[in-house]
């Protein structure tokens, strides 16, 4: 059954390494355990990437922080975008070799904190959770020093998330023992703030939004995918929405999903119509989003690549993440129709060989 959801607490993985059941749910009902899989240590991927935007009255800002475990090579890295009139950005990346666990990244996005520190990084992001046991506070701290021309970053952040529904979905791979297990967490509400150069960036918890990308698995070793995400208030209702393919045999289920008021309304295939110019990618010309079922429809219009491209030929990264604006309808399943003006949001092409 495509977009199979499932329901009952369960072990990820069977005994051969494999999904025991593949689909999606509205947490994270699989129990995943690194003892568990049946594939070499340097194989293994596991990822916590956060994605904070404003639409700041001083010009659109993000920042995005990614603690990564990928095997036989560590990915740290802070990115900070000014998206207003004179848009730019930096990423500044450490690489570690061989990790391979050494991270103790935590089995849930629920429980435990991610830690990482060198000479350069000092990040963390820990997880608070309120006495009501139904909100989750998610702390972004740290420091980058020499981010960007010889200046430090640092940052205080403080997501909140209710008890609402997520995206999570658990897809094989066409080989044994490879899968994707993933969550993506929208409508956080973002206040603190991060400076750099003696700029101050304040977060407005009134419009300001946080997502987490939380990623487990075992990764063919040639692959592209595809994702888009982003989160408003559209007339005082809570609004995410979360695209991609190519995680993955998605013959269960898709990761295409929108969030209205806290809760999910699942969509079947979104198709990401990136323009063309001489036989190649125009990213920074004008987007559509099409979906199979009709219920996303949106026209996207960029503002700025943030790219990077990694070749060190057996090690390949070619990343195009590009953020601008979103406007069209999405329609909940109910057949309501939400118009959308506007939504500051990203998508992004990644190929990767690693």
């Amino acid at each position: 059954m495509r977009n199979h959801e499932v329901k009952n607490t369960q072990n990820l993985l069977n005994k051969d390494g494999n999904i025991a059941e593949p689909g999606w749910a509205r947490s994270q009902v699989w129990q995943y355990s690194r003892s568990a899989i049946k594939a070499p240590k340097f194989r293994i991927k596991e990822w916590d990437y956060y994605l904070v935007t404003s639409r700041s009255p001083d010009g659109d800002f993000a920042i995005a922080f990614t603690i990564s475990d990928d095997g036989y090579i560590g990915l740290q890295s802070i990115s900070l975008l000014e998206l207003g009139k004179n848009p730019w950005e930096h990423t500044e990346t450490i690489l570690n070799v061989f990790p391979m666990g050494k991270f103790n990244l935590p089995p849930s996005s629920s429980d435990g904190d991610v830690v990482y520190k060198d000479k350069r990084l000092d990040l963390k992001f820990e997880l608070k959770k309120n006495p009501d046991g139904k909100t989750i506070e998610r702390h972004i701290a740290g420091t980058f020093k020499n981010f960007y021309q010889k200046k430090d970053f640092s940052c205080d952040i403080l997501l909140s998330q209710p008890n609402m529904d997520t995206m999570v979905i658990a897809t094989p791979w066409d080989k044994k023992a490879h899968f994707y297990y993933n969550q993506k967490i929208n409508c956080m509400r973002a206040s603190g703030w991060a400076e750099f150069d003696g700029k101050r960036y304040e977060f407005n918890p009134k419009t300001d939004f946080g997502t987490l990308d939380w990623g487990r698995g075992v990764w063919t070793y040639d692959n592209t995918w595809k994702w888009g995400s982003g989160n408003c208030d559209i007339d005082g209702h809570s609004f995410g929405f979360n695209i991609g393919y190519g995680f993955g045999n998605t013959k269960a289920a898709t990761e295409n999903i929108i969030f209205y008021d806290g809760v999910a309304h699942k969509l079947d295939d979104v198709e990401f119509c990136i323009p063309q110019k001489d036989g190649k990618d125009d990213y920074m010309s004008p987007w559509k989003f099409t979906s199979s079922d009709g219920r996303f429809e949106m026209d996207f219009l960029p503002i700025l690549d943030r790219c990077a491209n990694l070749d060190f030929k057996v090690l390949v990264s070619d990343q195009h993440q590009i953020f601008g604006k979103m406007s069209g309808k999405a329609i909940l399943d109910d057949g309501k129709v939400i118009n959308v003006k506007n939504l500051l949001c990203f998508a992004e092409k990644v190929h990767n060989r690693y």
